[in-house]
């Protein structure tokens, strides 16, 4: 290994450089006038994949492009193959005010490379490939067979991928499928992720009036619309942090005791994360700790509300409509329809007469979970370890990437989640970040991987160290 460890420290300016130029392009799915950003996104992808050695290919799709990229030159051959996956799209960066440089103008500062998308996911997938550069660029052989398969689509639920991994089922069979999408508790905390909350997500509207109306000539006669959302949203929850919702929970698998035990190992001081998070007081359901609260427990936000005037000063209406967007993220066993569903029941009969209620459903992801204790996820912490140089913990992840439960379903395949996201790397938020001793770690841990992926494919599959089936 230690070549290809020299070849990654030796390299990594340009590395940081490239990176650079990865997260320049605005490439935000989420908004129509970025199409031409996120297709050239994917065009300069799929060429930087071939300058490094891998068969690439940009794969057209219903919505944005697929860059499929491989070590497999030709037939596919006898060893192992894996799948890594990643996305090149991003979040929006708004509010453009609240960043301290320009979102999609990297700036490298203590450390950190500062620019959306840097952590989510742009950073973490460009890890794996230059792990995967040390070995093509030195000459030395990969233990397996590594499928990159980058989409633009994951931050608005991808839309496309489950499609186009059914019509390429048979080349994309794989023994995993790896992804580096998630977060770690810190530098010295490295983690596997052995589950992820999935997410219901809905448009909640409340129609009043035909217009805007004067509050002083007709208020006190008509139901005011933002008030009424207001009141409605307000019954969905206890003062407890309890979903009021009549069977919510009905399908929650309940954390066991081995689970408590390995969330309770891991770094988080209440105090802290009060401070970190710039909140006075720290508020969730009763009966569970932060951790257990925010990655293993099913919740109910608003992430948007608006209606009526939003300009300065006064204007006295009473506002034809109100707006809320809300999201449900789930836990093992839930069902995003069925969560859907008793939404909608519940909120029509908290509905009153006076207003009209439209909903609008949204994206929705199954929340995902797989055996810590597998062959393969053993074989991840071995390499998290030897990459970040610390004890690997075990956790779950409270957020959702929708497409690990397709990957289960269509390639039929667990998914192994090793993230290099830090906390506080604002992912979704202004002033996003990427450490970049976490990429130089990540690096070291991809380059590990595939060794002892390997040792775990011949564990399972009977095969010695030196290639010969083992005698039953």
């Amino acid at each position: 290994m230690r070549n290809l460890f020299d070849y990654l420290s030796s390299h990594h300016d340009r590395f940081v450089r490239e990176l650079c130029e990865y997260v320049r392009f605005p490439s935000v799915s989420a908004q129509p006038s970025h199409a031409k950003d996120l297709a050239a996104c994917a065009r300069w992808l799929t060429d930087h994949c071939s300058s490094i050695g891998l068969n690439s290919e940009l794969c057209p799709t219903a919505g944005n492009p697929v860059v499929l990229a491989s070590t497999r030159k030709g037939r596919i051959g006898k060893k192992p193959h894996f799948l890594v996956y990643g996305h090149y799209d991003v979040q929006p960066a708004e509010p453009f005010e609240l960043w301290k440089s320009k979102p999609f103008e990297p700036r490298l500062e203590d450390g950190n490379l500062f620019a959306r998308g840097a952590s989510d996911n742009k950073g973490q997938n460009f890890a794996h490939l230059k792990a995967v550069e040390a070995y093509l660029k030195t000459g030395t052989e990969l233990p397996c067979d590594i499928t990159f398969l980058l989409e633009g689509e994951e931050e608005v639920g991808s839309k496309s991928l489950a499609e186009f991994l059914t019509k390429r089922k048979k080349s994309l069979q794989c023994e995993a499928v790896v992804v580096s999408d998630t977060g770690i508790p810190s530098k010295k905390a490295p983690a596997l992720t052995y589950a992820l909350r999935g997410i219901a997500a809905f448009e909640l509207i409340v129609h009043g009036p035909n217009r805007d109306l004067h509050s002083g000539i007709f208020g006190g006669s008509v139901n005011n619309p933002a008030l009424v959302l207001c009141e409605m949203l307000a019954r969905l929850r206890d003062s407890k942090g309890r979903i009021r919702i009549p069977g919510f929970y009905d399908d929650v698998v309940p954390l066991t005791s081995f689970e408590r035990k390995e969330l309770a190992r891991l770094p988080l001081k209440e105090r802290d994360y009060r401070r970190f998070l710039g909140v006075p007081e720290l508020f969730g359901e009763k009966g569970y700790t932060s951790m257990e609260q925010r990655t293993s427990r099913p919740t109910l936000e608003i992430n948007g509300l608006t209606s009526g005037y939003q300009g300065e000063g006064s204007k006295t209406i009473i506002p034809a409509w109100a707006r809320a967007k809300v999201t449900c993220r789930l836990v093992p066993n839930q069902n995003p329809e069925r969560i859907i569903k008793a939404v909608r029941a519940c909120l029509k009969n908290l509905c009153p007469q006076s207003a009209r209620l439209e909903i609008i459903p949204g994206h929705g992801a199954e929340p995902y979970s797989t055996s810590p204790q597998g062959a393969y996820a053993q074989a991840a912490l071995k390499a998290v370890g030897g990459g970040f140089g610390h004890a690997p913990l075990l956790m779950r992840e409270g957020g959702s990437i929708p497409i690990v439960t397709d990957f289960r379903k269509i390639l039929g395949v667990d998914t192994l989640l090793v993230g290099l996201g830090l906390p506080d790397d604002n992912a979704h938020s202004p002033n996003e970040k990427f450490d970049l001793e976490c990429f130089r770690n990540g690096m070291r841990m991809g380059a590990l991987l595939w060794q002892e992926l390997r040792g775990a494919y011949n564990l399972k599959s009977g095969i010695d160290p030196r290639g010969d089936l083992k005698k039953p």
